[in-house]
This record gives structure tokens, C-alpha cells and sequence, in this order.
């Protein structure tokens, strides 16, 4: 985890790094499971789903992949 924490904008957010300079973002949650620094395993929780922050339309997970620092459609990526 390379982020945990609360922005006024996007309520509770957490920040995983992946291999291949990969970022994946979860904004918005109730609560976060884990801390800046903790490993994330496979299948792990790290938050709930929420409505936190004030850009939040009701509650919902806005889910966000970055590589190389830079933003990229998530359904290049993975297979949902």
C-alpha cells in the first residue's frame, strides 16, 4: 500500500502498488482495511465500499489504474 489515507474530494482512499510500475486507486470507501506500508495477499479486503468525500454521488467504488504514473482505461487491462 502505498497510499491510506482521507482527501476532502474522494473520502477514503488506498493505493496499491502491483508489479510493473502498476498503481491501482479505490476511492471513496467507508473505511480502510490496511495502512501505507502493508503488504496486500490475493484476495485480501482493503476496504469497504462507501460514500466518503465530497465528490461522491452515493455509494459506489471509483476504481482508478495508473502505469508509468500516468491514468489508463482499466478494461485494457483487466478482464472484468
Amino acid at each position: 500500500v502505498v497510499f491510506a489515507g482521507f482527501t476532502v474530494e474522494t473520502g477514503n482512499v488506498i493505493a496499491v502498488q502491483h508489479p510493473g510500475n502498476i498503481i491501482s486507486v479505490y476511492k471513496h470507501n467507508s473505511s480502510l482495511l490496511k495502512h501505507q506500508g502493508n503488504i496486500v495477499r490475493v484476495g485480501e479486503p482493503i476496504a469497504y465500499i462507501g460514500n466518503s468525500g465530497d465528490q461522491s454521488t452515493g455509494p459506489h467504488l471509483h476504481f482508478e489504474l495508473w502505469i508509468a504514473g500516468n491514468p489508463v482505461d482499466p478494461q485494457q487491462y483487466i478482464v472484468f
